[in-house]
């Protein structure tokens, strides 16, 4: 009878638990026990978690709406927002972070180059804010900007960081410094003017194929 008694418990304990969890494994879990397994069954109960995670090393595809490239000087810092390009989604098909999100963060000097630095994602619909640990591959190419060259293909469609347009229109004197990067304008970039230039090299980035992201730790969303 004491046997009897205590399985009722438990059974009664682990029923309250199926109700109250929003995990369906626990309670499979509780309809497959034995009366023999009753501390494990609990145990398992409680190890459970219903935390869901986006894993390591998973590639987020990404678009950059403002322009059709970037163009900064090479040890420039400058905040970007990107847009998540596709639907993140579970082996299960269950869409983790949907197309459409925000992802902030920096493009910044790193060696031998520039790269994105995710700060923050989020989430579409919900304006969930979850920081991220996540970075764009390294970029080293660069481009020569000079007087005396056509260098409109270079400038055609991007968005300018601020230290790259005090540089490029000291050499051509015909940016727009109204529309660089961040919203900068003339009087927050005049302090970088060091005087006429003959050339710069600046970094030229194409989002949609240099700055997919790579998640560099578990992103957990709940």
């Amino acid at each position: 009878m004491l046997i009897s008694h205590r399985w009722q418990s438990s059974t009664a304990f682990l029923m309250v638990l199926g109700i109250t969890s929003t995990a369906a494994f626990p309670i499979m879990l509780a309809t497959q026990a034995s009366a023999g397994s009753e501390p494990s069954v609990v145990g398992q109960l409680f190890s459970q978690s219903t935390q869901v995670a986006v894993p390591e090393g998973t590639v987020i595809p990404i678009r950059f709406d403002e322009a059709e490239k970037i163009v900064i000087a090479l040890d420039e810092t400058t905040p970007v927002t990107l847009i998540v390009a596709a639907d993140i989604r579970s082996n299960e098909g269950t869409i983790l972070i949907p197309e459409g999100s925000q992802i902030t963060g920096n493009l910044q000097p790193t060696s031998g180059g520039t790269q994105f630095v995710a700060q923050e994602l989020i989430i579409k619909n919900s304006n969930q804010e979850l920081p991220i640990e996540a970075t764009s591959q390294l970029i080293t190419e660069t481009e020569t900007i000079k007087k005396g060259t056509n260098t409109s293909e270079i400038l055609k469609g991007a968005a300018i960081g601020a230290a790259a347009a005090v540089a490029v229109s000291e050499i051509l004197g015909d940016i727009d410094l109204t529309e660089v990067l961040g919203g900068a304008g003339i009087g927050a970039v005049a302090g970088l003017l060091l005087g006429n230039k003959k050339e710069t090299e600046v970094f030229v980035i194409y989002p949609e194929t240099d700055l997919d992201l790579t998640l560099q730790s578990d992103l957990r969303l709940s």
